[in-house]
């Protein structure tokens, strides 16, 4: 992927998420026409390919869809949601086992092209929920860690050691 794609889609979110700081209230009407822009669609792409992961439903795979062509999958995503005929197919559901524990839990995988269109939304949506967050809100925000807290409170509002 070329790193003019990179920058294209980062602009994007920027513009997005400085819309969305900017005017907190604002409703976001028009997302949709973003996802299936050729540049998102890549991008999600490589974060499916990057992140690997198991055959849907369907059974295909990563290498199957790289045998049928990237390229064209991704036309045909674009085209399907462009028109809006996109439609997910079923989760195969697998049972694995529980860490420390005989017992099993369900684990649901999306076809390898639900996954890009899982992507390219979450690539579209992600910077406008990112501006809402709080600075104190830790979550599943991106940049934060499950420490932040707890160096903020070892120090005093002076900045020195609280010692707690």
């Amino acid at each position: 992927m070329a790193i003019a794609t990179l920058d294209k889609v980062q602009v994007l979110q920027r513009s997005l998420y400085r819309a969305a700081k900017a005017a907190p209230g604002r409703r976001f009407h028009a997302l949709y026409d973003k996802v299936h822009r050729r540049d998102v669609l890549e991008r999600a792409w490589e974060q499916v390919r990057r992140n690997s992961g198991a055959a849907g439903i369907d059974r295909t795979t990563l290498a199957d869809v790289e045998r049928y062509g990237v390229t064209r999958l991704l036309d045909e995503l674009a085209s399907e949601l462009k028109e809006q005929t996109y439609r997910p197919l079923a989760a195969r559901r697998v049972w694995i086992p529980k860490p420390a524990s005989p017992d099993k839990r369900p684990l649901s995988i999306p076809a390898v092209r639900d996954r890009v269109v899982q992507a390219a939304l979450k690539t579209v949506i992600e910077p406008v929920f990112e501006a809402d967050f709080r600075p104190a809100a830790l979550g599943s925000a991106r940049r934060r860690r499950p420490t932040t807290p707890c160096r903020s409170c070892s120090m005093s509002p002076s900045g020195a050691s609280a010692g707690w």
